[in-house]
């Protein structure tokens, strides 16, 4: 087993960065479940690094803000290529970009945003993001509605009624056919199903969760439903199914043999094509059998356990991600 994970190109795509930055990606000893050189002891070749916004208030001051902050975690983001005692890591914008770190034996790095709000409420930023920090994909919503959607669960503390938009604002359909002109995928985790549904529709390249689980099997809001998994079928989306305990099993205590129950019923209702994995790590993520980027290997195992084959792994661990990445590039370059 050992050997065949060492020769997958395993690409987990949600990771946060911690912030504020303590400048300690390289290491030798930190408390992240994510750096340099434990990506390498546990063979994760490949990490989207995502710059979280927190949903503040959707006002003049509350967007400022989160721009501000957006544009200095991505600075962070993509400052953290380089070569140490032996170790490469190379900062990535393009799929080839990220085989091309494989081959070589760097870790890639794809820079990603979680949540709209980072936006301020202006859609044309997506392509100044894109073009200055190599963004590949954008959250539309975290907890708690923002001006673009509404998300899966509403926050009280925002004063959020259940709906706001009923899906999609004008402002968050600008906002998708700025990313599809710029390359940038359409990420429905923390969305509502209106949301998910409307941007599936709208978008002109397959949308995907990027860290969300199947609420066939644990009946939580963040998770996608069947209707919502025929319809990434049917539009050749994906769903990385996160290491969330809470996600995986009613109550919390998720282990890695959930994980891959859950993938195994992607694959089964869906198809291998539409399904992969991401751990959440440094965003809360993190569940027996998988606490750390070097437990990597244990998901592989759990995978072959549950009967998928060394070529299904290769497409769930990376390569239906990097067919999506593509997909994308292909349509913004035809823009």
């Amino acid at each position: 087993m050992t050997e065949l994970h060492d020769t997958l190109l395993t690409f987990d795509t949600h990771i946060d960065i911690p912030w504020p930055d303590q400048a300690d990606a390289w290491s030798l000893h930190t408390d992240r479940k994510v750096d340099v050189r434990k990506c390498d002891q546990g063979k994760l070749r490949s990490v989207c690094l995502a710059a979280y916004i927190p949903q503040g208030p959707r006002d003049e001051a509350g967007h400022e803000e989160a721009w501000h902050r957006v544009q200095a975690m991505l600075k962070v983001i993509n400052a953290l290529g380089g070569h140490q005692d032996g170790l490469s890591a190379n900062v990535c914008r393009t799929a080839e970009d990220v085989r091309s770190a494989f081959q070589s034996g760097a870790l890639a790095i794809v820079p990603a945003i979680e949540n709209g709000h980072a936006l301020g409420g202006v859609p044309s930023r997506i392509g100044q993001l894109a073009a200055e920090y190599g963004v590949r994909y954008l959250t539309l919503t975290h907890n708690g509605h923002n001006a673009l959607a509404d998300a899966a669960i509403p926050r009280k503390d925002l004063n959020d009624s259940p709906e706001l938009h009923g899906g999609l604002s004008e402002l968050g359909r600008e906002t998708i056919r700025e990313m599809n002109r710029h390359g940038v995928l359409v990420d429905v985790s923390h969305t509502a199903k209106s949301t998910m549904m409307q941007a599936s529709e709208l978008s002109t390249t397959p949308v995907f969760a990027s860290h969300s689980c199947v609420r066939s099997l644990c009946d939580h809001p963040r998770n996608l439903d069947d209707e919502q998994l025929d319809r990434l079928k049917e539009t050749d989306g994906l769903i990385q199914i996160t290491a969330m305990g809470s996600f995986l099993r009613k109550g919390g205590g998720g282990t890695v043999e959930d994980l891959a129950r859950h993938v195994a019923y992607v694959a089964e209702r869906v198809g291998v094509r539409h399904v992969g994995v991401s751990s959440d790590f440094d965003g809360g993520g993190g569940i027996p059998g998988w606490q750390d980027a070097t437990e990597t290997p244990a998901v592989t195992q759990a995978l072959l356990k549950a009967g998928f084959s060394p070529e299904e792994l290769t497409a769930i661990w990376g390569g239906n991600m990097l067919r999506l990445m593509e997909k994308a590039e292909q349509a913004s370059i035809s823009a």
